[in-house]
């Protein structure tokens, strides 16, 4: 499994290629060569970026789903919309294809964000926003989603 750490920002060239950070380049390094998955986001107005890894992952639960089921299958329809193989070419960029650039609003200004096993990528200013909408609340989503330890497995607290 991959754990990443850091957000880095970097800017878009007219193309849509963005440049990785070294820092996030090195913690992606064992990984480079099998390439990434790219898709929207369900929740936020950004792109997950997935090294194939743990696509591939996440792709084995996905089909254990009942594609009989018209709820699973409306589900996995929409998940993988747009979903594209990314890789980085000869000079190290990643090349956001213009239909994912315009859901996430990508114009100039990106921000690439860790969250834990993928990398979000954002528009700088949706990223912001996005941060200070949740700094409102974020005291009490921690203490709901990390604080009960009888729900917590892991014993985090």
């Amino acid at each position: 499994m991959v754990n990443l750490i850091g957000t880095y920002e970097c800017k878009a060239d007219a193309k849509g290629r963005l440049i990785l950070s070294s820092a996030l380049k090195k913690q992606l390094s064992p990984i480079l060569q099998d390439g990434f998955v790219l898709k929207r986001s369900v929740f936020q107005p950004c792109l997950e970026l997935y090294p194939m890894s743990e696509w591939n992952i996440l792709m084995a639960k996905v089909n254990k789903l009942n594609r009989f089921v018209k709820k699973n299958n409306d589900f996995i329809r929409r998940f993988t919309a747009g979903v594209k193989i990314i890789e980085l070419d000869s000079s190290g960029r990643l090349l956001i294809p213009k239909d994912l650039q315009s859901f996430a609003g990508i114009t100039k200004n990106v921000v690439f964000s860790s969250a834990v096993n993928i990398v979000e990528v954002w528009d700088k200013d949706n990223y912001e926003k996005a941060i200070d909408d949740a700094t409102v609340d974020f005291a009490d989503l921690a203490e709901e989603v990390m604080g009960n330890e009888k729900e917590n497995e892991d014993g985090i607290s």
